[in-house]
């Protein structure tokens, strides 16, 4: 795929961001260029819809990274980003976070429902997520998979929207994140601290926050979103006014964020790329050993794992859970993103190891005697996230020992799933297993 001047615009952005607003330092290394894994995570997260958990310590611009990418991704000013915002404490309730009945109409005896910011709004931020009770966690599941947000007998739907959440570490305020919300985000990464000389930068660059503003490009988006017409017929009008803050920013900053058909545009090229053989065949094989078990036939977090398996070398002997369907969608989302972003033709191997533990490291229950061998261990990343990382590096080089037997494991499978009468490799991996019970079961149909 050749580039056609988005690529630039959106590498653009993620330059303006490193050098003028996020200070931080490269984490990680894709085909052989740094990049600072909260920034490029967090492009790609607004580019494809997705769903981001930032976490990390206290103050360490896990919120304002967040804010930045969706002013820029999405046009709008930091201001109506700011009035939109969640923010996770025990007192949180369904009318600040979704919607209030319209109390003159109620008085008359109509019903009707004034939506807040958060709902109306393609960015939506939830700050420090995990202060929310457990309860009032849920409000928000079917908002956050769906873009449908319900309140009474009314719904709005969110055509284009994204999610970023921000978590601190466990301290006596936060709470659990429910299993089926932390499910539902694609990507978990961490904004770390920049060292002692980035960190004194920051304290000099007050006031980088402003340039992001306008008053009035503001305060015209709010008489948007207070105004009583449909919600539908409010989108037009607010792309309008994002589009001049765009053009704003152009001609005053020198970076051009997106108008919304730069994004779809971006997102249609997205679509047209597929994995090549070695990525697909390396993400079956890495979820064949999450989701697999020779006893119990699949892995339960209500089952252990007996002791002298022969597949004890395996992921599936050190985690306690089955990766959820959401797994595969993540990674091909955020590895399509890439191999777009870099101008890739196909998604290779590659791009699916650079996304995969941003996409894997939240969804993986390791069994305690794994954290505990591990914990001590010397890094640079989170504890999850190195876990991740680790559990790549492993699976990847069975992937180099075997790449050639499995993808003709597969391809032979393939040709005896459409109806040849052949007979299946056999080999040492859970994978080869998974590829006889689906021609099991097809041959049974």
């Amino acid at each position: 795929m050749e580039k056609n001047g988005y690529q630039k615009q959106v590498m653009d952005i993620y330059q303006f961001i490193s050098d003028h607003l996020y200070f931080n330092r490269p984490d990680i290394e894709i085909k052989g260029e740094p990049y600072n894994s909260a920034i490029l995570m967090s492009l790609l997260t607004g580019l494809i819809k997705g769903k981001e958990l930032i976490i990390g310590e206290p103050g360490l611009g896990k919120t304002t990274s967040a804010e930045f990418v969706c002013s820029l991704i999405y046009q709008f000013p930091l201001g109506v980003i700011w009035g939109s915002e969640v923010s996770g404490h025990p007192e949180q309730t369904e009318e600040k976070i979704i919607g209030r009945p319209d109390l003159g109409k109620l008085n008359r005896g109509e019903e009707d429902v004034v939506w807040t910011n958060f709902s109306q709004l393609p960015v939506k931020i939830v700050d420090e997520i995990n202060r929310l009770p457990e309860t009032k966690q849920s409000m928000i599941l079917d908002g956050v998979d769906r873009g449908n947000w319900e309140y009474l007998n009314e719904m709005i739907i969110n055509d284009e929207y994204c999610l970023f959440a921000t978590a601190n570490y466990q301290d006596g305020g936060t709470n659990t994140i429910i299993a089926p919300l932390v499910d539902r985000f694609d990507v978990i990464v961490e904004s770390r601290y920049p060292g002692a000389n980035l960190s004194f930068l920051i304290g000099k660059a007050q006031g980088k926050d402003k340039i992001l503003r306008h008053r009035k490009f503001e305060k015209d988006l709010y008489r948007i979103l207070k105004s009583k017409i449909a919600y539908e017929k409010k989108i037009p009008k607010l792309e309008e006014v994002c589009n001049a803050f765009g053009e704003y920013i152009d001609k005053t900053l020198g970076v051009k964020p997106l108008r919304r058909e730069d994004r779809d545009q971006i997102r249609m090229e997205m679509d047209e790329i597929e994995m090549d053989l070695d990525a697909s065949a390396f993400v079956r094989m890495f979820l064949a050993e999450l989701s697999f078990c020779d006893r119990y036939g699949q892995k339960r977090i209500v089952e252990n794992c007996e002791e002298g398996c022969h597949y004890t070398g395996y992921l599936c002997h050190q985690i306690k859970n089955c990766a959820s369907n959401r797994l595969p969608t993540s990674i091909k989302q955020f590895a399509k993103g890439l191999a777009w972003f870099f101008g890739d033709s196909e998604i290779d191997i590659e791009h699916v190891k650079a996304v995969m533990p941003f996409t894997l490291s939240h969804r993986i229950q390791w069994k305690d005697e794994v954290l505990t061998q591990k914990e001590r261990a010397k890094r640079d990343d989170p504890f999850q996230i190195f876990l991740a990382k680790e559990a790549v590096k492993t699976v990847s080089q069975r992937y180099r020992e075997q790449s050639d037997h499995l993808k003709d494991a597969l391809g032979l499978g393939s040709r005896i799933y459409q109806g040849e009468s052949l007979e299946p490799l056999d080999g040492d991996h859970p994978i080869y297993i998974e590829i006889k019970k689906d021609i099991r079961h097809r041959r049974i149909r």
